[in-house]
């Protein structure tokens, strides 16, 4: 993923500042605002690990569930007669609209680059 960096299941962007010479970021997909900032592309490393852990410790203490990105759901806006042509089709091969959804983006990615 370009300017991208996982851990622990999250994702952080990575961006520079030529302004302030510094690497920052957020953690991304995620409704909390967690952000953090570097001097290198080593330092951005570490803090956004950092940020990860703090995050996860702060839900922890508060006793709230931490936001996790990719739950396996999303709202997606189709427009009237796709949805209706999407329902009819998953109806009439004995299946719903779900896995006719999940069916076609297997199918998109798997003939695309890899995200």
């Amino acid at each position: 993923m370009k300017n991208m960096i996982a851990y622990k299941g999250y994702y952080g962007s990575a961006r520079y500042s030529d302004e302030d010479q510094t690497f920052h970021g957020k953690i991304e997909f995620i409704r909390s605002l967690v952000t953090y900032e570097g001097t290198d592309v080593g330092s951005l490393r570490t803090v956004f690990e950092e940020a990860v852990d703090d995050y996860l410790k702060l839900c922890e203490q508060e006793g709230k569930e931490p936001d996790r990105p990719f739950k396996g759901s999303f709202n997606i806006r189709t427009g009237t007669d796709l949805h209706r042509r999407a329902v009819l089709f998953a109806k009439s091969k004995g299946t719903n609209l779900n896995s006719i959804v999940t069916d076609a983006l297997e199918m998109y990615l798997s003939t695309t680059k890899s995200a």
